[in-house]
Parts: C-alpha cells; sequence; structure tokens
C-alpha cells in the first residue's frame, strides 16, 4: 500500500453534507461538513435546494483536499452515500433542477396514497418493493412533480427530464451528465423497483403514471459509476448506497441476523435477513441490504421519523439546551418517578404504525413538571420506538436479536445507550466510528478500487463500548406500557 493515497466518502445526509478522508486502511482521517438549509413552504412540505446540495459536496471534498495538502492524483477512489427517498427532476440538457427536491420527511402526497391504499394495490406494491404506501418514497413525489410542475411537462416532451435521488444527482453533477445512474439500495426505495427480479416495475410506473424513459440505471454498490474531473485529475467514482444500507455495511452487518441502529435525523433499524425475501406481516419494510459481486442480500427494516430532529427541536424551539453536549448532563436531573412521555410524531408515525396524521403530544405532565424531565422523555422515545421495532423485526425473522450495533449522533449519548439497553434488554454495541454511514460508502469505494474484499469488513470494525440492561422484567414491563398508553392515546380519533 501507498501510505499517500487515499479514499474520499461522501455523505450527503438531510441536515448536511459532509467529506470524509480516508487512508488506505480505512482509518478516517479528516472530516468536513456543511449545513444544509430545509424550507417549508407549507405545513408537512419539507425541501430543499439541489444546487446547495451539490454546492455543498463540492465545496466539502475541495477544502478537505487543500486542508491536508493533497493532489487529487492521490484520491485512489469516491464513495457516495445519501439522503435515501429525497426526489430531484432536472433537465438534461442544461443540468438545472425543475423544481426544489422534495425531501423524504414530506408529506404532501398523503392524501393520495391514502386514495392509493386498495386491498389489491397494497399487496401488489408490498410483492414487488417490499414496502408499505406511503408518502415517504419517492414515487409520489415523482408524479407529484411531473403533475404540478408545467416545466417538467415540457421537458418530458423533449425528452430531457431525468429523475435522481440524491445519489443520481450528486453522480451527475460530478460527471457532468455522464452517468445517470443509481444503485439497488437507493431504487429498492423509491417504491417502483422490483426487489426479486431486480429491475424497475413496469406495473407500477404505469400506476403512477412515470415513465421509464427518466429513471436512472440501476447497478450493483460497487460499480465503476463515473469519473470526476471536478477536483484537478480524473478520479473513479466506485461504490453507492443509501445511508442507512450504507450503514449496515459501515458496522459490518454482513451476516444473517445481524443489526444495526443509526440515530441521526430519524432513527433506521436494520437487521440483515440474507439472501431471501422476508416480507414483514407487522408493518415493516422490506429492501435490498446490498448487492456486491452478484450476490444480494436483504434487509427488514423499522424507520423511525423523528429522532435527532425531536432533539433539534429542543434547542431550537423549546430553547430547553443550547447545544447536544448539555443534553446528557441535563438528562440526569429529571425526576427518576416523572412519568413522563412525549411521542414526537411532528410528521406522522413511522413504523410499525405507519400513521400520518399522528401529532406530537406529551403525557404525564403535572405542576411539578420541569424543563428536564421533558428533555429526558424526548431521549427516551427515542429507545421506546426502537422496542416497538425489535420486537416486531423478532417475529417477523424469527430470530431473536442478541445485539445491535448503533452510530449517529445521538449514540454519542452514554446515558441515550444505557437506557436503550435496559429498555431492549439486550447488549448494545457502540462502534469506534460513529461516522459507519460514510464508512460503508469507502468500504464499497475500497472493494471498487481492489483495496479490500467483502469479507475482510469485519476485520476494519471497531467495538468502542458495550451497554447492557441494568434494570428487571417487571420494570422494564412496567415503563413501556406506559409508552404504549401514549402510543394509544396519541393515535386514538373521536
Amino acid at each position: 500500500m501507498n501510505s499517500k493515497k487515499f479514499i474520499i466518502s461522501i455523505d450527503q445526509g438531510t441536515t448536511s453534507t459532509r467529506a470524509i478522508l480516508y487512508n488506505q486502511k480505512l482509518i478516517p482521517i479528516y472530516k468536513y461538513q456543511i449545513k444544509i438549509k430545509q424550507y417549508y413552504p407549507k405545513i408537512d412540505w419539507v425541501e430543499q435546494d439541489p444546487n446547495e446540495i451539490w454546492k455543498s459536496v463540492l465545496l466539502t471534498i475541495k477544502f478537505i483536499i487543500k486542508k491536508n495538502k493533497i493532489n487529487s492524483n492521490d484520491i485512489l477512489s469516491i464513495g457516495i452515500t445519501n439522503q435515501r427517498e429525497t426526489t430531484i427532476l432536472w433537465d438534461k440538457k442544461t443540468g438545472s433542477p425543475v423544481y426544489n427536491a422534495i425531501v423524504w420527511q414530506d408529506k404532501r402526497t398523503a392524501e393520495y396514497c391514502e386514495k392509493l391504499k386498495t386491498n389489491e394495490n397494497i399487496k401488489l406494491i408490498k410483492k414487488i418493493t417490499g414496502l408499505t404506501i406511503d408518502s415517504y418514497f419517492s414515487a409520489t413525489k415523482i408524479k407529484w412533480i411531473i403533475d404540478n410542475i408545467k416545466r417538467s411537462k415540457f421537458l418530458l416532451k423533449q425528452n430531457r427530464l431525468a429523475f435522481g435521488t440524491v445519489d443520481s444527482w450528486i453522480l451527475w453533477k460530478l460527471t457532468n451528465g455522464n452517468s445517470h445512474f443509481t444503485d439497488v439500495t437507493n431504487a429498492s426505495r423509491t417504491m417502483l423497483f422490483d426487489i426479486k427480479k431486480m429491475n424497475w416495475s413496469i406495473k407500477l410506473l404505469k400506476l403512477f403514471e412515470i415513465p421509464y424513459e427518466i429513471l436512472p440505471k440501476v447497478k450493483e454498490n460497487v460499480y465503476k459509476f463515473g469519473i470526476t474531473n471536478k477536483f484537478g485529475s480524473k478520479i473513479s467514482i466506485n461504490g453507492m448506497a443509501g445511508d442507512q444500507q450504507s450503514s449496515l455495511i459501515g458496522q459490518a452487518c454482513l451476516k444473517k441476523g445481524m443489526s444495526k441502529s443509526t440515530y441521526g435525523t430519524g432513527c433506521f433499524f436494520l437487521m440483515n435477513v440474507g439472501n431471501r425475501i422476508i416480507y414483514s406481516k407487522n408493518n415493516l419494510l422490506t429492501s435490498i441490504a446490498y448487492t456486491i459481486n452478484g450476490k444480494t442480500c436483504y434487509c427488514l427494516e423499522g424507520s423511525i421519523f423523528v429522532a435527532g430532529s425531536a432533539i433539534e427541536w429542543l434547542i431550537d424551539k423549546l430553547e430547553i439546551v443550547s447545544t447536544n453536549k448539555e443534553i446528557e448532563i441535563m438528562s440526569k436531573k429529571a425526576k427518576k418517578d416523572s412519568k413522563i412521555y412525549f411521542v414526537p410524531a411532528f410528521n406522522g408515525l413511522g413504523a410499525p404504525y405507519w400513521n400520518q396524521d399522528a401529532r406530537g403530544a406529551i403525557y404525564g405532565i403535572n405542576r411539578n413538571t420541569n424543563k428536564f424531565d421533558i428533555l429526558n422523555a424526548t431521549i427516551e422515545s427515542i429507545g421506546f420506538q426502537t422496542k416497538d421495532l425489535l420486537n416486531l423485526m423478532e417475529k417477523d425473522a424469527k430470530n431473536k436479536i442478541k445485539q445491535i450495533r448503533v452510530d449517529g449522533g445521538i449514540a454519542n449519548n452514554k446515558t441515550f445507550l444505557q437506557f436503550l439497553s435496559n429498555i431492549l434488554n439486550i447488549n448494545i454495541l457502540k462502534s469506534k466510528y460513529s461516522e459507519s454511514t460514510a464508512l460503508g460508502a469507502a468500504y464499497l469505494s475500497a472493494i471498487g478500487c481492489g483495496i479490500i474484499d467483502i469479507n475482510e469488513i469485519d476485520n476494519y470494525w471497531k467495538k468502542e463500548n458495550t451497554f447492557r440492561s441494568k434494570i428487571n422484567a417487571l420494570q422494564r414491563k412496567k415503563i413501556y406500557a406506559g409508552w404504549l398508553n401514549a402510543i394509544d392515546k396519541t393515535l386514538y380519533k373521536l
């Protein structure tokens, strides 16, 4: 190995873009991050500027190259991982977006989704895609742009309209429009991809009235996606994956039964279920975990819409705390018997409830309730939602989960990880490298340029800490019963 050769991983998330520089031993050397602005033009609408996303990618990579005084010739490969489902349509001739990116959190198509939920459609979409009908996924977002933005219709007639999730958009811009690809993991989250046949579903394209011609070509996670010359000499782009599958790879959960949970803006709990599709009977999702060297593995996934964004709410809106670092200290000041439950349904509830109309609520408030109790209830809500998913995932997979590998910003909070172990009654393993999502893309890129083999990834994973449950079964049952009661009240309609 040449110690002066590097890999760059682009991690384009919901609230920020990161670029991380890795050496050939896949050890992170330097990270640079730029925040991304979100726009809320109407209630339940969430948008981003595609050009801002692209510029943030460009700037983060240029910064780490300059800061570390490396030549673009020293970069062996680039890997891309991204916020999934977020939808962008653009003009293939000019490279300009026809509308803002519609973010995965956006609920503007919720009413259309409800109308779509006939028994026939529910069964059809689940069988083909492994997903449930929800505005969360890309299909209805694509349809909304085509139906509502006049320019898209004009470009469609001219055969100039292109669709992509964020990975495809970044790739297009990096390669000057020469590559219009996506990978199997991102494709599997559009609600348009046949996860068994491994191609775009003509039946679903007809259902949503989406033309095949606008779609990117779908490739394995390790592939020669293209060449970029944006940073001087030519650099290959050899790996791509949606952020949660990338995190699964970064956590080295490559064997059947292994699980990880990422606590970012939302929380995403994935279990590797091997090379056979398991369709959930409990409102979880089935997606493609990865395809490498012709081998496909699938995963069960539970999605919690609000995790880190609840912490941001405490900071930005309630101003209970001013920084993430204060949270762990202040949560310890909460009364142990406060019995406060917070259901953070800011934009509906995800798995396993899939209720787009639910909204947030706090239960158990009395005259003595203080800001520390509310802060602690917010943290605990993330653990309770994880338990909701764990219980059902074990039923679907018919497999007991023995441990979960965790990452993401909230995973740096030891108080939270201890509560998580307490309420789940399993071991929680904290990775040495918190940026597991970016690391997964780095692994894929490294496989693509021949540095490592997929079977070697497990050797790179390092544990920082293990958290074990410190409460008994009776305590656990009592605490969780309070949460289930709060959920029932939140979902109840007069």
